[in-house]
């Protein structure tokens, strides 16, 4: 597809193919990173975070981990030493020993506070380990958490018919739409029909003195009978019969279908159970001195090939998703592909890619004159109206995607001269930018005079330059100078910029408005912020997107246009729908948006 330069932001910002406009935030989820996709492939992330295979790329691990890693980058924030001050917080007092550059001596009250992280509480955590609050006396948590054994001899008992039972720290979570784990047998008897070992799951108030399954809402498959409990000791004969020492044996729950079966040393057996509900904890029960299992919640490869299943499971949705019709969505009746090009060029033209627009228009045009069976039928064109307001918003949008959000602003001001007045919000976001780009400029110029001046050191240079008066190595520390006194001086003007961006904005009650200011201005506490992992985050280029797109949908607004493209609103209420079909284990959680675009023939012509 041909693209204008016309249409802006090319040049300076790069999105990776195949990708929309990078100026629609409504499709980040869809960029991938290297970085969070192969994060979310390891299993293990060396802080305690694990990822069951079969879960790989759900939604719901997606949203626990960045849950989990949000949690742990405040823990890192709340250990920093502080000089007896709160966590995170430092005055110009204590920045005595920082560069020059940092702060230039001068007599700012400057806080430095590390960004508060926000995470998603409502996730619910995977089962990790064995709890031992939530266990018999009689029964021992060993090693890390996931292996538990009969510590006590038989004549403690209380009575001969009292089964010890533990249950898992967290219950398995609806969210994740299917969820199984595994259970290994470590006991050496020889006797396979001395084994007691009961295995299933329970609700949080069930007594720990049952087995699982003997008490309602409780339900187990038990070892020495091979039969299976449901509320009652009265069992059901099971087709994986009974197990023993040396066994493994998985339980899975499907939570779309509330249906629970059971797996042993990799063979998956019927249905075990129906109309599961609640709260639904990991569970066994053992009986006799000397049994000793070990469990395994996805921290290692299965026996059983849960993976396999889950595939199957998502591919009967998807199935039934590619056989849905789209003609009774839209009025007129279209096909797919016809659907997908109006959608995608009104898209471009919506957000100002008008030459862009007018190139697709002409590929979709050939495209259907080549598919004409009659070359006498005229095939009608796609007009594309040459949009002054789409001229504007695109140079308005360039310009901050460059970085010079006061051309932006000026811009803005000329063409629609009441859009700031009448959004508050994103004039307060377009002046923190502004702070924020100056301080990038003046960081990114620390680094180019550092590496000028220490880009060879003494011993590296030849004798005869120390004597050249006219040499390379004279250049060299002019350059440096030059550029420490251009940052000098770009550091002033910044500082005395957010001395005017304060003083503006000081009487503003809001809570947000406080919260920005303080994490922007705690750049200034460092030579280098884009090397501090705690604040690099806000001079990254991705918030100029996003103070690009709340600009463009403002302005949409003031001319009484859609603030979202029909692209983005079909996105966003497909998102909305798969959060619904996900509550309680729905088949929303068993698929993503991405899954299904990932399932499309990156060849197909669109």
């Amino acid at each position: 597809m041909a693209s204008s330069g016309s249409d802006g932001g090319a040049d300076t910002y790069q999105p990776r193919p195949p990708q929309l406009p990078p100026s629609s935030r409504a499709f980040e989820g869809l960029m991938h990173s290297g970085g969070a996709d192969s994060a979310r492939a390891a299993n293990g992330h060396g802080n305690g975070f694990f990822t069951p295979s079969y879960l790989s790329g759900s939604n719901y691990i997606q949203k626990l981990e960045d849950s989990h890693r949000a949690k742990h980058a405040q823990k890192e924030i709340q250990q920093q030493p502080s000089s007896g001050l709160p966590a995170g917080i430092t005055t110009t007092a204590s920045l005595a020993n920082k560069t020059p550059a940092s702060h230039l001596g001068m007599t700012y009250d400057l806080i430095e506070r590390a960004p508060t992280i926000e995470y998603d509480e409502s996730v619910a955590p995977l089962p990790a380990k064995w709890n031992k609050d939530d266990k018999h006396g009689a029964l021992e948590v060993l090693s890390d958490g996931r292996e538990v054994k009969y510590a006590a001899s038989r004549t403690s008992r209380e009575a001969d018919h009292e089964t010890c039972a533990i249950r898992a720290d967290h219950p398995m979570p609806w969210q994740a739409g299917i969820y199984y784990f595994e259970v290994t047998l470590l006991s050496r008897s020889p006797r396979r029909d001395e084994t007691t070992v009961c295995i299933g799951f329970s609700g949080k108030n069930v007594a720990l003195t049952r087995p699982p399954g003997w008490e309602p809402d409780s339900w187990g498959y038990h070892g020495d009978d091979g039969d299976i409990y449901s509320g009652h000791k009265d069992g059901k004969a099971y087709e994986g019969a009974s197990f023993g020492p040396q066994d493994t044996v998985g339980c899975g729950v499907n939570f779309r279908t509330r249906e629970a079966f059971f797996t042993k040393n990799g063979k998956n057996y019927k249905t075990a159970f129906r109309d599961l509900k609640g709260d639904l904890y990991p569970t066994v029960g053992m009986k006799k001195p000397g049994e000793h299992v070990r469990v395994n919640f996805g921290q290692e490869p299965f026996v059983f090939s849960i993976d396999t299943m889950v595939k199957r499971e998502q591919a009967r949705i998807r199935t039934a998703i590619s056989e849905m019709s789209v003609e009774r969505l839209v009025s007129p009746p279209m096909g797919e592909t016809e659907l997908i090009q109006q959608l995608v060029l009104q898209f471009l033209q919506h957000d100002g890619y008008v030459e862009t627009a007018r190139a697709f228009a002409e590929e979709i045009h050939e495209e259907k004159k080549a598919l004409q069976i009659d070359p006498r039928t005229p095939v009608p064109g796609i007009n594309i109206k040459d949009d002054e307001d789409a001229h504007h918003r695109q140079r308005i949008r360039r310009a901050i995607l460059e970085g010079d959000i006061e051309k932006a602003v000026k811009y803005t001001y000329t063409y629609y001269p009441r859009v700031l007045e009448d959004n508050d919000d994103v004039y307060f976001k377009l002046r923190c930018r502004t702070f924020i780009e100056m301080v990038r400029k003046s960081a990114e110029l620390g680094t180019q005079s550092a590496k000028k001046s220490n880009g060879h050191s003494v011993d590296e240079i030849p004798n005869k330059m120390d004597v050249d008066e006219n040499g390379s190595s004279d250049k060299m520390e002019e350059d440096g100078l030059e550029a420490q006194t251009a940052q000098d001086d770009l550091l002033a003007k910044t500082i005395e910029y957010g001395q005017k961006l304060q003083a503006e904005f000081k009487d503003d009650t809001r809570r947000q408005v406080r919260r920005t200011l303080n994490e922007v201005f705690s750049l200034l506490a460092y030579s280098n912020p884009l090397q501090v992992k705690e604040v690099a985050p806000l001079l990254d280029r991705k918030g100029r997107v996003a103070v690009a797109e709340e600009l463009n949908s403002a302005i949409l607004s003031s001319l009484g246009k859609s603030s979202r493209s029909a692209l983005e609103n079909l996105y966003g209420q497909t998102s909305v729908l798969l959060d619904y079909l996900r509550e309680d284990g729905g088949p929303g959680s068993l698929i993503t948006i991405q899954s299904v675009i990932d399932d499309i023939p990156k060849e197909q012509p669109l």
